[in-house]
């Protein structure tokens, strides 16, 4: 993590689950995150290198299950797919992505954005819930 720089009051949890630690945050080279963020690893974060993020970003790699309305949401289980975030990245201030977000290379997310799915390299992201706006020029 060759010039990595976490803004104050930032987390990055490895694991929510105790019974379950299995996940994990990998961040490359060159990333700055700003003040007040939150990355979950219970599902799994890749950050690649040379990613920019703006402050109280909120990476959620996991979802609880409710299928079963006669069974209590805590007592379900989650299901993880983890995150990535590709190299070359800027992503704004207050975005959330969930788990199961693919953000390819060279791509921008736009300030309060809510990120749920795979987008595509050179990639302008925005919206909520997020869509690509245009490519990158």
């Amino acid at each position: 993590m060759k010039n990595t720089r976490l803004g104050a009051f930032s987390q990055l949890i490895g694991s929510s689950n105790y019974s379950d630690p299995s996940g994990s945050i990998s961040i490359g080279e060159n990333f700055g995150i700003r003040e007040f963020s939150f990355i979950g690893g219970a599902g799994g974060v890749r950050i690649v290198n040379d990613c920019i993020i703006g402050q109280y970003l909120s990476i959620h790699p996991e979802n609880h299950n409710f299928a079963d309305p006669d069974m209590l949401i805590r007592h379900q289980g989650v299901s993880r797919k983890g995150v990535i975030i590709g190299n070359n990245c800027w992503i704004g201030v207050k975005v959330t992505i969930l788990d199961g977000s693919v953000i390819g290379d060279n791509c921008v997310v736009a300030a309060g954005s809510l990120v749920r799915g795979k987008f595509p390299d050179s990639s302008i992201i925005g919206g909520v819930p997020a869509r690509v706006l245009r490519k990158v020029c």
